[in-house]
């Protein structure tokens, strides 16, 4: 079975596990599946999902987008990559946007992803690997060392806390805290 570059084109179902199951968690709803064939991991396809060169570029861009100081600078090094970003975003130093899925991120106007947080658009498994957009809304705040996991869309004016795991979406104007993240 041939796994593609382009994650709208999967191979397969959106929302739904190797065995067709639908009683997931909400955002393997936004998920897309992408069965992988044989007796290793997903991860050892991952040059049949993405281009080598595509991976090593992002990541380099990536790598100089965590260290610069300057916002703008940070920005422009993520949009070149096909980051979605907003007018006004704060980067935080050592954010890390997916380095196999950029493109699948959009971070709206004003929004702060901090210090070391990390936004995944991807999750490999055994037998499949998953993509799924990140969104975060306007003005809306991820604190540092905070993960965000594929298909998860944090509301506008939402906030994480420091070192949480984000496994749902978060509500516009809601705090989220926790492993995984739960309202407080």
């Amino acid at each position: 079975m041939a796994v593609t570059d382009d994650p709208a084109t999967g191979s397969g179902d959106e929302g739904r596990d190797a065995t067709g199951d639908t009683d997931r968690p909400e955002r393997h709803a936004a998920t897309t599946v992408h069965p992988t064939v044989g007796p290793k991991n997903s991860l050892q396809h991952w040059l049949e999902a993405r281009s080598f060169v595509r991976v090593c570029l992002n990541y380099v861009l990536i790598v100089l987008a965590r260290i610069a100081p300057s916002l703008r600078l940070k920005s422009w090094l993520l949009r070149r990559i096909g980051v979605t970003v907003g007018e006004g975003v704060s980067w935080g130093l050592e954010a890390t946007p997916d380095v196999f899925w950029p493109e699948l991120i959009t971070v709206e106007d004003h929004a702060i992803v901090g210090y070391d947080a990390t936004l995944l658009c991807h999750e490999f498994l055994q037998e499949e690997y998953r993509t799924g957009e990140v969104v975060v809304g306007e003005r809306a705040m991820i604190g540092a060392g905070a993960i965000v996991l594929p298909g998860v869309e944090i509301g506008a004016g939402a906030q994480v806390a420091a070192n949480s795991l984000v496994t749902e979406d978060v509500p516009p104007e809601t705090t989220v805290a926790g492993v995984p993240a739960e309202e407080i």
